[in-house]
């Protein structure tokens, strides 16, 4: 006969705080995550769990996330920080990293403090980010055949960056262009 003992804990619709702490820290053992992120990944698991003990798991999740804060486990100034510098890295506007701190549910302030804390590396980030948005989807001096202007304005705008900073990077001629566009900023 075969031993079914953890099927009980799977069926079981009552959500206790060992269930949360194992759900949290696979979670962050995973990924990065901020304060408010994580309670929302922790009420939706909770939900599909079992939707009517899922209200009552809500003080629990509360009290879990508040002592990750203060031991350090969750910090949402070193998150974003390092979500912004990622996301400038690959190409994100300014406009984009703030807004997707937001999504994230990073307090308005701390992911202001972290996009600015981008301006330490670069004179002008929004023309680097510019930059790598060109490098990676091929745009101005990066492309390989001749394109439409138009279309690569519109690509630039998309991503969030302003007319000025898009018609800066597709107007270098060529890499060593953008290489110094990227160290000494616009004028």
């Amino acid at each position: 006969m075969a031993d079914l003992s953890w099927a009980a804990e799977v069926n079981d619709p009552e959500i206790g705080p060992e269930l949360l702490e194992r759900w949290a820290l696979g979670y962050l053992a995973r990924y990065a995550s901020s304060t408010e992120n994580l309670r929302r990944v922790l009420i939706r698991r909770a939900r599909r769990h079992a939707p009517e003990a899922a209200q009552q798991a809500r003080a629990q999740i509360d009290a879990i996330v508040a002592r990750y804060r203060e031991s350090g486990l969750l910090d949402d100034a070193a998150y974003a920080a390092a979500r912004a510098a990622s996301l400038h890295r690959r190409g994100d506007s300014l406009k984009a990293i703030r807004a997707r701190l937001a999504g994230k549910g990073v307090p308005a302030e701390v992911a202001a403090e972290a996009v600015s804390g981008l301006r330490e590396n670069a004179p002008d980030p929004d023309i680097a980010a510019a930059c790598a948005f060109a490098r990676r989807r091929r745009l101005g001096p990066f492309r390989r055949v001749a394109a439409d202007r138009q279309r690569e304005l519109a690509a630039l705008a998309r991503a969030g960056f302003s007319r000025r900073v898009a018609e800066a990077v597709l107007a270098c001629g060529n890499i060593e262009a953008v290489e110094a566009l990227v160290r000494d900023g616009l004028c």
